[in-house]
């Protein structure tokens, strides 16, 4: 009875998924709560999965991903990407997807992944391409090149410690890849050939390194005395580091001077009027020799401050503050605020000061704040809080902080200095401290319908095994292939592994479906190792369903994609994978 509840379970699970009737995260809860309610699970092993070193990494992993992305570290990545492609979405695909292959044949590919999930919402963003037909390609790309190495994917690893243990001999670093190679280079050829044509082109939500003209303000920056820009020429200022920054005006007193047509050099006290992407006023308020007027000295805008926040205020249609001047309204009367630029959209501004601005509807202020201010604010009909301009804040200055503990990352998960979760903590943990990233953008970073998922289906599948379900359908499955030759039977094996792959983590897979692959082969009477190659085949081609690996899950909500999307190219990746390992796998490895 148990076993029939279980299955009806599953496929009330699948069929939820694919279609999406309700949300993913809801539906993992309610495989959970099942589970409890039959008596399968205790309440206790129904939530382990939250615990899970897989949901572990994962989280960790966005938050590194985040940390990443912040400081601009992928900024260099994406330049050398955009730069060698030329906005040729062809190109761009095949650089990043035979970099991704060569690096997740000897690092574990989840950080390989997370790294490009920026790279190519970068370069989306910087020539209109969607990148929901880059992702799934990259995730599917890693996951191909994992097989040809040992190193490549921990699966390959359990495999090659049980069969030493079984007595039948590990797997050498490279001895998968006479398989591995020629299914990753096929499989790759088919993934550029195909993406275009089976993948959605969904628009791309986020831009990381572009700053658009609507998202350019007008700022005021004030030249104190002794500031290292005095004698400086206005028009040159600012051009070596901030190129896009457009220097308008300089006030000096009663006297405006235009640098496009007036030769004037910076003195003290005096007002540049400038227009620029929020990140560059953000950096040249923290970092160089200028302050708001009318504003306190030492103002931080760096990303350590976590009881900071820089938000925008866009002037509501019911607002009191319309026609009001600037400096007259409670946003520059108030000391816990302090206004940093204002913009209008397509029209532009008679006035000569930022403060004398005449505000009107739909009017945008870039303010600084207390993020406890903010809970205050929130009150107010005066105008609406854009809270995700806050997101948009790129610390470069952080950059090769962040850059030195990815790599460290990758170097302790390779050399097995640690496992993948702790390392994965480690670097997470280091970015919050050394300042990469804020607490408030460490829980942001954290897409917990992707971790919900992962719990659920951990869940899952500790019933099956709990309940022995999960070996009843191998057994039975393979009873269908009684009697055939020896390598019928090997792609019935491989089929069932990459069926249950989809469902269960490829870890768990291969340590369920090896002694029954090792049992099949002593039955037959033929040498175990083609079946044991199998496994590690079958257990790694998780193309389907987007729990079928972490990479999936990865770009799942990057991409925005559907649980549908993976089956368009997934099932032929499963289908290649299945039928070149079937014919294959006996030459090098005879029966």
């Amino acid at each position: 009875m148990t076993v029939w509840i279980i299955s009806a379970i599953l496929l009330v699970t699948l069929l939820l998924l694919i279609t999406e009737k309700i949300p993913v995260d809801l539906t993992a809860i309610g495989v959970m709560v099942a589970l409890v309610l039959f008596g399968i699970l205790s309440p206790k092993e129904a939530v382990m999965g939250l615990a899970h070193p897989a949901v572990v990494t994962v989280g960790a992993m966005f938050v590194i991903s985040k940390g990443m992305m912040r400081t601009g570290a992928v900024e260099f990545i994406g330049r050398h990407v955009i730069r060698f492609s030329r906005g040729n979405r062809y190109l761009a695909l095949i650089i990043i997807l035979l970099t991704v292959g060569v690096a997740s044949a000897f690092i574990n590919n989840t950080p390989v992944v997370i790294l490009f999930i920026p790279v190519v919402m970068a370069m989306c963003c910087e020539f209109g391409l969607s990148p929901s037909q880059f992702l799934i390609p990259i995730s599917y790309a890693s996951i191909l090149a994992g097989t040809c190495t040992l190193i490549g994917t921990s699966t390959n690893i359990i495999i090659s410690d049980l069969s030493a243990v079984s007595g039948y001999g590990a797997i050498s670093m490279f001895e998968l890849g006479m398989m591995g190679l020629p299914i990753a280079v096929i499989g790759i050829v088919f993934i550029l050939l195909a993406s275009p044509k089976l993948m959605p082109s969904l628009r791309n939500p986020t831009c990381q390194l572009r700053d658009s003209e609507h998202r350019r303000y007008l700022a005021e920056l004030k030249i104190p005395r002794g500031g290292s820009l005095i004698d400086k020429e206005v028009v040159t200022a600012f051009e070596e580091k901030y190129p896009r920054l457009e220097v308008l005006e300089l006030i000096r007193y009663s006297h405006i001077y235009h640098p496009s047509r007036d030769t004037v050099k910076i003195a003290p006290d005096d007002l540049i009027l400038v227009k620029g992407s929020l990140n560059d006023l953000v950096e040249i308020l923290d970092h160089e020799d200028v302050e708001l007027p009318l504003t306190e000295k030492g103002l931080s805008f760096g990303v350590g401050k976590d009881d900071t926040i820089i938000v925008e205020l866009i002037i509501s249609p019911q607002s009191d503050l319309l026609g009001q001047r600037l400096l007259e309204t409670g946003l520059m009367r108030d000391p816990d605020i302090h206004v940093i630029a204002i913009k209008r959209h397509n029209l532009h501004f008679t006035e000569r000061q930022v403060h004398d601005v005449r505000l009107r509807t739909g009017d945008m202020v870039l303010i600084w704040c207390k993020e406890g201010k903010l809970e205050d604010m929130r009150s107010e009909k005066d105008y609406i809080i854009i809270e995700d301009v806050h997101e948009e804040i790129i610390h470069k200055r952080k950059a090769w902080l962040a850059m030195i503990i990815f790599g460290g990352l990758i170097g302790a998960a390779t050399l097995g200095l640690a496992e993948i979760m702790i390392c994965a903590l480690t670097a997470a943990f280091a970015m919050v401290l050394t300042g990469c990233l804020q607490m408030r953008d460490l829980y942001r970073s954290l897409q917990g319908e992707v971790l919900l998922l992962i719990a659920g289906t951990i869940a899952l599948g500790i019933a099956m095994e709990k309940t022995g379900t999960s070996r009843l359908y191998a057994e039975t499955f393979l009873n269908l292939f009684a009697g055939a030759s020896p390598r019928m039977v090997l792609g019935g094996m491989i089929l069932m592994t990459s069926i249950s792959t989809q469902i269960l983590s490829n870890n768990a897979t291969a340590v369920l479906i090896f002694p029954i692959a090792v049992s099949t082969a002593l039955s037959l009477g033929v040498d175990p190792k083609p079946f044991i190659v199998g496994v590690c085949f079958g257990a790694s081609a998780c193309f389907a369903t987007p729990i079928g690996y972490q990479t999936n899950l990865l770009v799942y909500g990057p991409g925005g994609y559907r649980f549908s999307d993976y089956l368009k190219m997934g099932i032929p990746l499963n289908i290649l994978v299945l039928v070149m390992s079937t014919i294959f796998i006996p030459i090098i490895w005879p029966f």
